[in-house]
């Protein structure tokens, strides 16, 4: 059954909304170019932003949820988050684990808790892929992932106004 596609004036403000991201700074320059195009896509959104950071990609899953604990607690829960990161392929297996063991934790908060989340940890054999990815004159992947889970979070939404969440 395919559900009719809501339109507004304004399909791309979420005002109010409440958006959590979560970067590894183990790159400084890469995630702060990463975290620019993420803020710039949530500001479009009309939406607010809260920034934690954690030292590495493999922290993000447990700082996330951590945070989201501690705001549902607080009665002012977030909304979508966003995890921003980046993991460089180096001569050992340590890429494979980091890589494989944050998308599995994101993915299992997002279903669990069913939070709208963007994956915007990239996962690169080079710095020159990285920064390709990260830029947001290029392929902006941090704005991406913003803009990924803020889609989601319309689809909740528009889910819940229907009274189907």
């Amino acid at each position: 059954m395919a559900i009719p596609r809501q339109s507004s004036k304004n399909e791309s403000a979420l005002p109010g909304a409440r958006i959590l991201v979560v970067e590894a700074r183990f790159y400084d320059d890469i995630a702060d170019e990463l975290l620019r195009g993420a803020l710039a896509a949530i500001a479009t959104a009309e939406a607010s932003a809260e920034v934690v950071t954690v030292p590495g990609a493999l922290e993000i899953p447990s700082a996330l949820a951590i945070a989201l604990d501690g705001a549902e607690a607080a009665g002012r829960p977030y909304d979508a988050a966003v995890a921003l990161g980046c993991v460089i392929r180096g001569e050992t297996s340590h890429y494979d684990i980091v890589a494989g063991e944050s998308a599995r934790a994101l993915m299992d908060l997002s279903v669990a808790r069913r939070l709208p989340l963007g994956n915007g940890i990239l996962t690169v054999d080079t710095e020159a892929q990285a920064w390709a990815r990260a830029r947001v004159g290029e392929l902006n992947k941090g704005g991406g992932a913003a803009e990924a889970a803020l889609a989601v979070l319309r689809i909740k939404r528009r889910f819940a106004a229907e009274g189907r969440s």
